[in-house]
């Protein structure tokens, strides 16, 4: 795909707004991104698909692109027998789902990326696939190239065969992905119960977390544990190992590589079961589940630490990854000058020529550098030695953890400096509704339990942009980039964004927002809806058709969004007195328990909108002056009440839903606490309502 000049030209991924489709824009393979044009090629030559899913932070996806596809003969192949379609697994998750769910299927193993797939020339059914194939035959996977030529001589050769199995695996697609109809399950807390004991039997009592190497982190098991461990909290046995076992995890990664000891922040996952050496991509999404986590547990058990690791991971997501225009970038690489891993390690000779010698000798041994090298001969930054233990052996010039924490934040700060004239990562600036939405939950969360106004304001500025470039003509759509917004949005966008507007309004209260989540709430219900089994489609009725209409209720890197799905409705549907809300919670949650019961693990957050159910969170309505309020508010957003959602109206407030406007004030301020239908007569002890608070 070289012009006799030797000049690349560019093939039909240039101008594409995916950052990781224009970083294979001049390989001299003739990509096409997904749409009719490759498909109509494909139907006019006959050819299979060759289709290459993955995204820019990907680092096997960088090693098998500079591998293969900047590989002139490899190319040639698949130039010669196939038309390559390259795909953005963040802006197309619906193709990735069905992909990645169709590789488990034929080649029973787990998928990952990059993701390589081989479609039929007409239907686009998936007959072979993996992920990573190197370009010479090594670690028992075969050369890319001899692939390419075997599986297009299969596609040529065995039709009959190949038309069997794909039709075989389009079914067993519906049956995984939707579940058997059966009798209608029971609404009780068995699966509740159920997650709980598997969460404790298959903990990591030493490292925290779930599970060995790669070890991935877990917001949604986290809160489920401070949830279990908060509703038991007043009685005579209270759940402390489910506190132990969430506060151990949080302990333990934030003590790790996984977090960025510089400059806050997590990665996407350790490669290792001691959470020390992360896979060094940082994901958007993964910053703000683990920021609510963090900023949650300081928020129920006062540990200044879990304050610290949020206010980091806050301040990180606000000066690395919110744009001008408000809205938050997707990721950064995990590679830097074609190496892992790069920008973030250092060596001790680097630290000490960056500090003085008695602060990089407290730096060292604080981080491990004076220890062997833990990184391909350099040093990653974990937390090795306590701030009691450096105090307590006094040789780093104090014996008060304090002065040492002044000290070491002091030498952080220089060293982030240092490693900001590096040579950065990366950074995928396409602007995602779903992941924005969890910023913004994150950011809301966090704000109050930090009391930081400055986290309220930068979560408005992102919802503010989402509004104004993503939301077109009734319609919200799934990404922006450069001033261009496009594809129709999933349903994981429209719930997370409605659960982030509802996080927001515990904060200041916007009658605009309320009904912006209506607007969207209506089109979850017309759009998405499975009339006859329950629970929401992965995409809208009138979404480009696909071999299969996805509809799955299990976690996966974030939460389902038929869980979220259920959460959010049953709580718009209680505060506004809306049946029709709670009707279609309800089908969510007998749709997707039968799966939940199976594997309660991998269903977390439908297990808390389950838990909501039974237990109907408590919407705390404040009617007053503002300047009652906050005195309130400020006192309110302290007690750590994961079933209580406090919205503040000011007394002159207008416009509002008729659940909210018969509110009425009375007097400086009045509190209306409301659960299910019933709301208690007005309270105007502050004190009474903190009581009833600390009881919920």
């Amino acid at each position: 795909f070289y012009c006799k000049t030797g000049i690349p030209m560019t093939n039909a991924l240039a101008g594409q707004t995916s950052p990781y489709l224009e970083q294979h824009a001049d390989n001299p393979v003739d990509w096409y991104p997904w749409g009719p044009e490759a498909l109509s090629a494909a139907r006019a030559t006959g050819k299979p698909i060759l289709l290459s899913i993955g995204y820019s932070a990907c680092h096997w996806c960088h090693v098998m692109a500079h591998e293969s596809f900047e590989h002139e003969p490899t190319a040639a192949v698949m130039n010669a027998l196939f038309i390559n379609i390259k795909v953005d697994r963040e802006e197309r998750p619906d193709l990735d789902r069905i992909y990645q769910l169709a590789h488990q299927l034929l080649t029973r193993r787990g998928g990952g990326w990059p993701l390589t797939m081989f479609l039929t020339h007409d239907d686009q059914r998936p007959f072979f696939g993996g992920t990573y194939f190197p370009r010479e035959a090594r670690h028992g996977l075969p050369a890319f190239s001899d692939l390419l030529q075997r599986v297009a001589g299969y596609y040529r050769e065995q039709q009959p065969e190949l038309r069997a199995q794909n039709q075989a695996l389009v079914d067993a697609l519906g049956r995984i992905d939707d579940g058997e109809p059966g009798t209608a399950p029971t609404l009780d807390a068995a699966a509740l119960a159920l997650a709980r004991q598997q969460l404790e039997a298959r903990f990591d009592r030493e490292n925290g977390g779930w599970g060995g190497a790669p070890k991935f982190p877990h917001p949604a098991s986290i809160n489920r544990l401070l949830r279990d461990w908060h509703a038991t909290a007043l009685s005579q046995t209270p759940d402390l190992q489910a506190l132990f076992m969430a506060t151990l995890t949080l302990q333990r990664m934030a003590e790790g590589g996984l977090y960025d000891q510089l400059g806050g922040g997590f990665s996407r996952y350790s490669v290792d079961e001691h959470w020390q050496i992360p896979h060094f991509e940082k994901m958007l999404y993964d910053n703000g589940a683990l920021l609510s986590a963090y900023a949650t547990a300081a928020l129920a058990t006062g540990d200044e630490g879990y304050a610290a690791i949020a206010a980091g991971t806050a301040d990180f997501l606000l000066r690395e990854m919110q744009s001008p225009q408000g809205g938050f970038y997707s990721s950064f690489d995990a590679d830097s000058e074609g190496h892992e891993g790069r920008f973030y390690v250092w060596t001790p000779e680097a630290v000490q020529a960056a500090l003085p010698a008695a602060e990089a000798a407290l730096f060292n041994a604080r981080f491990g550098l004076d220890q062997p090298a833990n990184f391909e001969g350099a040093w990653h930054l974990v937390v090795v030695q306590s701030l009691e233990a450096l105090a307590a052996e006094g040789r780093y010039g104090s014996r008060d953890p304090a002065n040492l924490a002044a000290r070491l934040g002091a030498a952080t700060t220089a060293l982030r400096a240092v490693r900001n004239a590096r040579v950065w990562p990366g950074r995928d600036e396409k602007i995602l509704t779903s992941w924005n939405a969890l910023a913004i939950r994150g950011l809301a969360d966090a704000a109050r339990a930090l009391r930081r106004d400055d986290l309220t304001a930068a979560a408005t500025r992102a919802l503010d942009y989402l509004r104004a470039q993503l939301w077109r003509d009734g319609r919200l759509l799934a990404v922006g980039k450069d001033g261009l917004a496009q594809l129709p949005a999933y349903l994981d966008d429209h719930v997370l964004l409605v659960d982030a507007i509802l996080a927001l309004q515990t904060l200041r209260f916007r009658a605009d927002e309320l009904r912006f989540a209506c607007e969207l709430l209506e089109i979850v219900l017309a759009r998405f809806t499975d009339h006859a089994r329950g629970g929401f489609y992965f995409t809208a009725d009138d979404h480009e058709a696909l071999i299969h209409r996805s509809r799955m209720f299990g976690d996966d890197a974030m939460p389902a969004g038929n869980a979220i799905a259920a959460q959010v409705l049953l709580r718009m549907g209680h505060l506004l007195g809306e049946e029709r809300y709670l009707h279609a919670a309800e089908a969510t949650l007998r749709a997707g328990l039968p799966q939940a019961l199976a594997q309660p693990m991998g269903h977390i957050s439908l297990l808390t909108a389950l838990e909501e159910q039974l237990h109907p969170p408590l919407f705390v309505i404040l009617r007053g002056s503002d300047t009652a309020l906050a005195g309130w508010c400020e006192q309110l957003h302290r007690v750590y009440a994961p079933r209580v959602s406090v919205l503040a109206i000011p007394a002159g407030a207008t416009d509002l839903p008729p659940a909210l406007a018969d509110k009425l004030p009375v007097g400086e301020i009045v509190a209306y606490a409301c659960r299910g239908s019933t709301c208690s007569p007005p309270i105007t002890s502050l004190s009474a309502l903190l009581g009833e608070l600390r009881q919920t």
